[in-house]
Protein backbone atom coordinates (compact mmCIF):
# COMPACT_ATOMS: atom_id res chain seq x y z
CA UNK A 1 0.00 0.00 0.00
CA UNK A 2 1.21 3.69 -0.73
CA UNK A 3 2.03 5.41 2.10
CA UNK A 4 1.58 9.02 3.13
CA UNK A 5 3.77 10.34 5.27
CA UNK A 6 2.17 13.48 7.12
CA UNK A 7 5.72 16.30 8.07
CA UNK A 8 6.65 17.73 11.26
CA UNK A 9 9.25 19.81 10.90
CA UNK A 10 10.91 20.76 14.31
CA UNK A 11 12.62 24.01 15.26
CA UNK A 12 12.81 25.40 18.65
CA UNK A 13 10.25 22.85 19.77
CA UNK A 14 7.58 24.50 17.41
CA UNK A 15 6.11 23.15 14.18
CA UNK A 16 7.72 24.99 11.16
CA UNK A 17 8.30 24.67 7.48
CA UNK A 18 11.47 26.12 5.95
CA UNK A 19 11.72 26.86 1.98
CA UNK A 20 14.30 24.99 0.25
CA UNK A 21 15.99 23.92 3.57
CA UNK A 22 16.96 27.53 4.50
CA UNK A 23 16.80 28.68 8.28
CA UNK A 24 15.98 31.89 7.42
CA UNK A 25 12.71 31.10 5.95
CA UNK A 26 11.26 29.31 8.33
CA UNK A 27 7.41 29.35 8.72
CA UNK A 28 5.44 28.71 12.05
CA UNK A 29 2.47 26.60 11.49
CA UNK A 30 1.80 25.73 15.34
CA UNK A 31 3.09 25.63 18.78
CA UNK A 32 2.46 21.92 19.81
CA UNK A 33 3.70 19.33 17.41
CA UNK A 34 2.13 16.76 19.21
CA UNK A 35 -1.13 18.10 18.89
CA UNK A 36 -0.51 18.07 15.30
CA UNK A 37 0.64 14.49 15.39
CA UNK A 38 -2.36 13.69 17.28
CA UNK A 39 -4.46 15.30 14.49
CA UNK A 40 -2.57 13.81 11.39
CA UNK A 41 -3.36 9.88 13.26
CA UNK A 42 -6.93 10.49 13.74
CA UNK A 43 -7.42 11.47 10.20
CA UNK A 44 -5.91 8.06 9.52
CA UNK A 45 -1.94 8.30 8.87
CA UNK A 46 0.03 5.09 9.88
CA UNK A 47 3.29 6.89 9.89
CA UNK A 48 4.30 10.34 11.11
CA UNK A 49 7.69 11.49 9.53
CA UNK A 50 9.78 14.18 12.10
CA UNK A 51 12.95 15.95 11.18
CA UNK A 52 14.38 17.78 13.88
CA UNK A 53 15.86 20.87 12.18
CA UNK A 54 17.66 22.52 14.54
CA UNK A 55 19.99 19.03 15.24
CA UNK A 56 20.26 19.09 11.68
CA UNK A 57 22.00 22.22 11.55
CA UNK A 58 23.93 21.46 14.82
CA UNK A 59 24.92 17.95 14.31
CA UNK A 60 23.30 16.80 17.39
CA UNK A 61 19.54 16.32 18.27
CA UNK A 62 17.96 19.20 20.04
CA UNK A 63 14.10 18.51 20.42
CA UNK A 64 14.13 15.60 22.23
CA UNK A 65 10.86 16.80 24.70
CA UNK A 66 8.60 17.21 21.56
CA UNK A 67 9.93 14.22 19.78
CA UNK A 68 9.35 11.92 22.95
CA UNK A 69 5.56 13.78 22.77
CA UNK A 70 5.30 13.08 19.32
CA UNK A 71 6.40 9.68 19.69
CA UNK A 72 3.24 9.07 22.56
CA UNK A 73 0.62 9.36 19.59
CA UNK A 74 1.91 8.95 16.52
CA UNK A 75 1.10 5.38 14.86
CA UNK A 76 4.49 4.80 13.95
CA UNK A 77 7.37 8.06 13.46
CA UNK A 78 10.49 8.28 11.26
CA UNK A 79 13.31 10.47 12.61
CA UNK A 80 15.99 12.52 10.95
CA UNK A 81 18.16 15.35 12.11
CA UNK A 82 20.96 15.19 14.04
CA UNK A 83 21.34 11.65 13.71
CA UNK A 84 25.06 10.96 13.83
CA UNK A 85 26.35 8.91 16.66
CA UNK A 86 25.44 5.66 17.82
CA UNK A 87 24.09 6.86 21.06
CA UNK A 88 21.42 9.58 19.29
CA UNK A 89 19.63 6.26 16.97
CA UNK A 90 20.02 4.54 20.42
CA UNK A 91 18.32 7.02 22.40
CA UNK A 92 15.26 7.75 19.34
CA UNK A 93 14.61 4.34 18.91
CA UNK A 94 14.16 4.10 22.83
CA UNK A 95 12.24 6.80 22.73
CA UNK A 96 9.59 5.48 20.73
CA UNK A 97 11.03 6.30 17.26
CA UNK A 98 10.14 3.27 14.72
CA UNK A 99 12.40 4.14 12.57
CA UNK A 100 15.54 6.47 12.36
CA UNK A 101 16.62 8.67 9.24
CA UNK A 102 20.66 9.32 8.65
CA UNK A 103 21.57 12.07 6.44
CA UNK A 104 25.02 13.94 6.90
CA UNK A 105 26.14 10.70 8.59
CA UNK A 106 25.86 8.33 5.70
CA UNK A 107 27.81 10.37 3.25
CA UNK A 108 30.64 10.77 5.68
CA UNK A 109 30.94 7.80 7.37
CA UNK A 110 30.63 4.38 5.82
CA UNK A 111 31.55 1.99 8.95
CA UNK A 112 29.48 3.75 10.36
CA UNK A 113 26.25 3.04 8.35
CA UNK A 114 27.34 -0.33 7.53
CA UNK A 115 26.95 -0.81 11.47
CA UNK A 116 23.68 0.62 12.24
CA UNK A 117 22.03 -0.74 9.16
CA UNK A 118 23.28 -4.41 10.63
CA UNK A 119 22.23 -3.30 14.40
CA UNK A 120 18.95 -2.07 13.69
CA UNK A 121 17.89 -3.41 10.32
CA UNK A 122 14.82 -1.48 9.10
CA UNK A 123 14.86 0.48 11.74
CA UNK A 124 17.15 2.28 9.74
CA UNK A 125 16.86 4.88 6.64
CA UNK A 126 18.85 6.85 4.64
CA UNK A 127 17.32 10.22 3.98
CA UNK A 128 19.47 11.58 0.45
CA UNK A 129 19.14 15.44 0.01
CA UNK A 130 20.21 16.34 -3.27
CA UNK A 131 20.47 19.54 -5.60
CA UNK A 132 20.55 19.22 -9.11
CA UNK A 133 21.22 15.30 -8.56
CA UNK A 134 24.31 16.22 -5.73
CA UNK A 135 23.93 15.19 -2.48
CA UNK A 136 23.95 17.95 -0.13
CA UNK A 137 24.33 17.90 4.08
CA UNK A 138 24.46 19.72 7.24
CA UNK A 139 21.18 20.88 6.39
CA UNK A 140 21.45 21.51 3.06
CA UNK A 141 23.89 23.84 3.53
CA UNK A 142 27.14 21.86 2.14
CA UNK A 143 26.83 20.53 -1.67
CA UNK A 144 28.79 17.53 -2.17
CA UNK A 145 30.55 15.72 -5.14
CA UNK A 146 28.57 12.66 -4.82
CA UNK A 147 25.81 11.68 -7.16
CA UNK A 148 22.21 11.11 -5.10
CA UNK A 149 22.45 7.52 -7.08
CA UNK A 150 25.80 6.80 -6.41
CA UNK A 151 24.77 6.98 -2.08
CA UNK A 152 21.76 5.31 -2.69
CA UNK A 153 23.61 2.51 -4.12
CA UNK A 154 26.05 2.78 -1.77
CA UNK A 155 23.66 2.33 0.94
CA UNK A 156 21.67 -0.28 -0.09
CA UNK A 157 24.65 -2.38 -0.83
CA UNK A 158 25.83 -2.08 3.28
CA UNK A 159 22.67 -3.41 4.31
CA UNK A 160 20.32 0.05 4.09
CA UNK A 161 16.38 -0.59 3.24
CA UNK A 162 14.38 2.45 3.03
CA UNK A 163 15.64 5.58 0.93
CA UNK A 164 14.54 8.91 1.57
CA UNK A 165 14.79 10.88 -1.44
CA UNK A 166 14.28 14.50 -1.14
CA UNK A 167 14.79 17.07 -4.14
CA UNK A 168 15.91 20.53 -2.43
CA UNK A 169 14.73 22.52 -5.42
CA UNK A 170 10.86 21.47 -4.97
CA UNK A 171 11.03 21.31 -1.45
CA UNK A 172 8.50 24.11 0.01
CA UNK A 173 8.13 25.01 -3.72
CA UNK A 174 4.54 23.79 -3.95
CA UNK A 175 5.66 23.43 -7.59
CA UNK A 176 5.41 19.64 -8.06
CA UNK A 177 7.87 16.60 -7.27
CA UNK A 178 10.68 16.48 -9.80
CA UNK A 179 9.44 13.02 -11.07
CA UNK A 180 12.54 12.43 -13.31
CA UNK A 181 14.84 12.70 -10.83
CA UNK A 182 13.16 10.33 -8.25
CA UNK A 183 12.29 7.52 -11.54
CA UNK A 184 16.01 7.83 -11.97
CA UNK A 185 16.73 6.51 -8.55
CA UNK A 186 13.87 4.15 -8.39
CA UNK A 187 15.53 2.82 -11.44
CA UNK A 188 19.24 2.47 -9.88
CA UNK A 189 17.88 0.88 -6.37
CA UNK A 190 15.74 -2.34 -5.37
CA UNK A 191 15.03 -0.71 -1.92
CA UNK A 192 12.06 0.83 -0.23
CA UNK A 193 11.98 4.17 -1.52
CA UNK A 194 10.21 7.32 -0.29
CA UNK A 195 9.79 10.08 -2.41
CA UNK A 196 9.71 13.78 -0.51
CA UNK A 197 9.67 17.69 -1.55
CA UNK A 198 6.79 19.79 -3.68
CA UNK A 199 3.96 17.95 -3.49
CA UNK A 200 1.20 20.63 -3.70
CA UNK A 201 -2.08 19.01 -4.44
CA UNK A 202 -3.91 15.51 -4.16
CA UNK A 203 -2.78 14.89 -7.78
CA UNK A 204 0.52 14.85 -7.41
CA UNK A 205 0.64 12.47 -4.74
CA UNK A 206 -2.09 10.44 -7.36
CA UNK A 207 0.58 10.25 -9.69
CA UNK A 208 3.09 9.26 -7.07
CA UNK A 209 0.68 6.59 -6.35
CA UNK A 210 0.16 5.55 -10.15
CA UNK A 211 4.08 5.48 -10.61
CA UNK A 212 4.87 3.38 -7.14
CA UNK A 213 2.18 0.95 -9.33
CA UNK A 214 5.11 1.09 -11.99
CA UNK A 215 8.03 0.63 -9.34
CA UNK A 216 6.67 -1.63 -6.38
CA UNK A 217 9.65 -0.54 -4.73
CA UNK A 218 8.16 3.27 -3.73
CA UNK A 219 6.72 2.80 -0.62
CA UNK A 220 5.13 6.47 -0.17
CA UNK A 221 5.43 10.13 -0.17
CA UNK A 222 6.28 12.49 2.52
CA UNK A 223 3.83 15.53 2.38
CA UNK A 224 4.55 18.53 4.39
CA UNK A 225 3.91 22.30 3.57
CA UNK A 226 0.89 21.38 1.10
CA UNK A 227 -1.19 20.20 4.43
CA UNK A 228 -0.32 23.08 6.25
CA UNK A 229 -1.55 25.28 3.69
CA UNK A 230 -4.74 23.68 3.33
CA UNK A 231 -3.85 22.35 -0.16
CA UNK A 232 -4.07 18.52 0.78
CA UNK A 233 -6.31 17.06 3.00
CA UNK A 234 -4.62 14.00 4.91
CA UNK A 235 -7.24 12.37 4.96
CA UNK A 236 -8.99 12.98 1.35
CA UNK A 237 -5.33 11.90 0.66
CA UNK A 238 -4.84 8.46 2.30
CA UNK A 239 -8.72 7.52 0.64
CA UNK A 240 -7.51 8.77 -2.56
CA UNK A 241 -4.62 6.23 -3.16
CA UNK A 242 -5.90 3.43 -0.43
Amino acid sequence: MFTIYPAIDLKGGRCVRLTQGRADAATIYRDNPAEVAGEFAAAGAAWIHVVDLDGAFSGSPQNAAAVAAIAKVAPRMQLGGGMRTREAVAAALAAGVSRVVIGTKAWEDEAFLREVAQTHGDKIAVGIDARDGFVTIKGWVEKTATRAVELAQKAEALGVRTIIYTDIATDGMLTGPNFAALTELLGAVRCQVIASGGVSKLEDITKLAALAKQHAHLDGVIVGKAIYEGRVNVAEALAAVR
